[in-house]
């Protein structure tokens, strides 16, 4: 079959043949029409990650959408699925079949178009879940979604809004950034200083956000998530999903203290595959009708390199087409 195939730690995969996947008990192999590059990608695929170094050559990709070839479901079922590639021994969805354990299946019915749902994946089900389960949005609260122009930070702002959210404010990087977050549905969008202006920020949050925010989703943390503490209300809630901009960041002990502040963790990993098939459906329904939105570039699987360059040097959403 044709692949995107990992030979070395730290570059792009090449395209190139690599054996079909075997038919293994519990497994479906699906013929992949979109799979998404992302970060997690790109994190196994440098060998640092700590998962350890996967055995190579292997085949990336921990997402993607297709058709059912053979399994428990019938030939021709419309499924997105998940693999472990880079984090364990096998192959993922760069390629044009890819073996996938039947729970980790979830079978979609929407009018979307598959680099579409693609481009959403578990970036959306993250947002939606980080917002309704963790953060536990109530309606008319506001939401300041940090590192809004990324995919999870698009996905976020419709997500918010689809969960009756009164405001929602998006803090992102680039002019680029701003602007896929306006097309997001933003209500305010404010631009990271481009040098350490912690007060001036703080600012600009407070007067976007009319004062206070009730809750931050942060995929960024460092200097912004310190920022978005600021302007946290009374009871507010910071949910992290990663550390994009750094692995640390300072709070005020006396801050979280008279808030009753709550700084929260969240990770797709925590989730059981009937909440992940849950959260999935219901972001492509609004994505159905235009609620929630990524923007992305489709490339062909022939395209890999390029395509992962793209992803490396951040911006846009990269879905390859096999």
């Amino acid at each position: 079959m044709d692949a995107a195939v990992q030979i070395g730690y730290g570059a792009a995969p090449r395209f190139g043949r690599h054996p079909d996947p075997e038919p293994l008990p519990g497994n479906s192999i699906v013929r992949v029409s979109a799979a998404p590059i992302v970060p997690l990608d790109l994190l196994c695929a440098g060998g640092r990650s700590y998962f350890g170094p996967p055995p190579l050559p292997y085949v990336p990709g921990v997402q993607g959408v297709g058709v059912v070839a053979g399994s428990t479901h019938p030939p021709g079922t419309r499924v997105f699925f998940t693999t472990d590639a880079g984090m364990k021994p096998g192959d993922g969805s760069l390629a044009e079949l890819c073996s996938v354990r039947d729970e980790d299946l979830v079978v979609i019915d929407t009018d979307l178009a598959d680099t579409a749902v693609a481009a959403l994946g578990l970036s959306a089900v993250a947002g939606w879940m980080a917002l309704s389960w963790r953060a536990n949005l109530q309606s008319g609260e506001t939401v300041l979604v940090l590192g809004a122009g990324g995919a999870v930070g698009q996905a976020t702002i419709g997500a918010a809004h689809a969960l009756g959210a009164g405001r929602v404010v998006a803090l992102c990087r680039s002019e680029s950034s701003c602007l896929r977050a306006e097309e997001a549905g933003a209500d305010r969008v404010v631009r990271m200083p481009t040098t350490t202006d912690l007060t001036g920020l703080i600012d600009h949050l407070r007067k976007a956000c009319a004062d206070t925010a009730d809750v931050v989703i942060d995929p960024v943390f460092g200097d912004a998530a310190v920022a978005a503490m600021a302007v946290l209300a009374t009871g507010g809630r910071l949910v992290n999903l990663g550390g994009a901009a750094g692995d640390t960041a300072t709070f005020s002990s006396s801050t979280l203290r008279s808030k009753s502040a709550s700084v929260l963790g969240y990770t797709n990993n925590s989730l059981q595959p009937e909440q992940r098939a849950a959260a999935l459906r219901a972001v492509l329904g609004h994505a159905q009708s235009g609620r929630i939105i990524v923007q992305h570039t489709v490339l062909p699987l022939a395209d890999c390199q390029a395509g992962w360059q793209l992803t490396v040097d951040g911006g846009t959403r990269v879905v390859l087409a096999p």
